[in-house]
């Protein structure tokens, strides 16, 4: 069901491969070289930025007494929110700044805006999810552990409910994040004293979190509490369903693909890049869409370089397309909309038994293998053509192309 064998799936050789991850390397090398006083300048002008937009936004929350003035203020520290955690957080925590040596900015002392613990994430996202991406039982950030997002997890009849399942994980995301990360510490902690340990530190962060959005700023409002309290939940609120979309339309749109462990046996560096471009997707988006996402617009660049700063995954792209065009590979983006409305579809469909699917489990959009290329291709994968030309010629492409062609000249013909 899932890919065991990457190669033949990619319809690349080994050679082909090894040049491919050749390439992907001389791209490190050269952001390496090249970063300098403009990175440190724009991280650094970021986190100012942030916390003047922060400011600024507690201030007219508490100082307003229009409607639209709490709209505005809201709006505001739910933007401020999100750049905190995906532009700064996130990135800074991948080690995407240690280069600085600056302890400020340092991936093992920043402490993040949100309810998790840094330490716990870095742990279930920058191991488990990063190094194994897509693979099953390894890479516990597939679904979530309460999502079924492949139909290699067997359908159970609680999955019936997963629709509103993955909206209460929206609004709740985190929550969510937080207690995915303390089970992952929790699982690898080698004594009940280890895991105890964990669990005090995530509730010790909860409680300083807690303490500041819903305890202390509306303290500070005095007879203004209740609307600054309402305008932190609604903030918390919009920065998790902002950070959850972000997470799924680089995670579970079509044509993100999932593996099997096989695929890890004998893995090079060069074939973990390329299970990497499989894994991922991206969505379209200019400077301002991308900067709130934190860049991570570009899934598929950070991916394959998750600790160079995010502020390169621009012309990092343009390089990493050029490969895809060479190799004959896809490279997986669309719009934000429509990214999302795919996930959105296989959440929905997997919530439903596989006896009322139809597409086989081995050729459906959310989980494809190399055997529905079966018959149609020798063993030994060929340079004649790559990836992309086989998804495009495959059996069910030219189902769906012939769809929209009959559906076209029936509509000509009714005109």
């Amino acid at each position: 069901m899932a890919i065991t064998d990457v190669a033949v799936y990619a319809h690349l050789n080994n050679t082909d491969i090894e040049a491919l991850g050749t390439e992907l390397d001389s791209i490190r090398r050269d952001i390496e070289s090249a970063r300098g006083t403009a990175d440190a300048a724009y991280i650094r002008r970021t986190i100012a930025c942030q916390r003047i937009l922060d400011l600024g936004a507690r201030l007219l929350i508490a100082g307003t007494r229009s409607r639209l003035g709490w709209l505005a203020g809201t709006t505001a520290l739910a933007t401020a929110k999100s750049i905190e955690n995906m532009e700064i957080g996130h990135n800074v925590s991948h080690g995407q700044w240690d280069w600085m040596n600056d302890p400020e900015i340092h991936s093992r002392t920043w402490e993040w805006d949100m309810a998790r613990v840094s330490s716990q994430w870095r742990y279930s996202h920058n191991y488990r999810h990063h190094v194994f991406t897509n693979v099953l039982g390894m890479d516990e950030d597939i679904g979530f552990g309460v999502l079924r997002v492949t139909r290699d997890e067997p359908w159970r009849p609680g999955m019936l409910v997963q629709p509103l399942r993955n909206l209460l994980l929206a609004a709740t995301f985190e929550w969510g994040i937080a207690l995915h990360g303390l089970y992952s510490e929790r699982e690898r902690a080698t004594t009940p004293a280890g895991k105890s340990a964990h669990t005090r530190a995530l509730l010790r962060k909860i409680g300083r979190q807690g303490a500041k959005d819903y305890l202390l700023f509306p303290l500070l409002s005095r007879r203004r509490w209740r609307r600054t309290l309402a305008a932190g939940v609604a903030a918390n609120a919009l920065r998790n369903v902002w950070a959850y979309v972000v997470i799924f339309c680089g995670h579970f749109p079509d044509g993100a693909e999932k593996f099997t462990p096989a695929a890890l046996e004998h893995e090079t560096r060069a074939q973990w890049y390329l299970r990497q471009m499989l894994g991922t997707a991206n969505f379209d988006a200019g400077p301002v869409l991308g900067f709130l996402s934190g860049h991570l617009s570009h899934q598929i660049e950070h991916h394959l370089f998750p600790d160079l700063p995010s502020n390169r995954y621009p012309e990092i792209a343009v390089r990493v397309r050029a490969i895809c065009d060479k190799y004959d590979l896809p490279y997986t983006t669309g719009p934000l909309p429509r990214q999302y409305l795919l996930a959105l579809r296989t959440i929905n469909k997997l919530a439903l038994p596989d006896s009322l699917l139809t597409a086989t489990s081995d050729d459906a959009p959310e989980t494809a293998s190399e055997r529905k290329f079966a018959g149609a291709r020798r063993t030994e994968p060929v340079r004649s053509g790559g990836l992309r030309t086989a998804l495009r010629e495959s059996p069910a492409a030219r189902k769906t192309a012939h769809r929209k062609s009959w559906g076209a000249t029936s509509s000509s013909h009714s005109m």
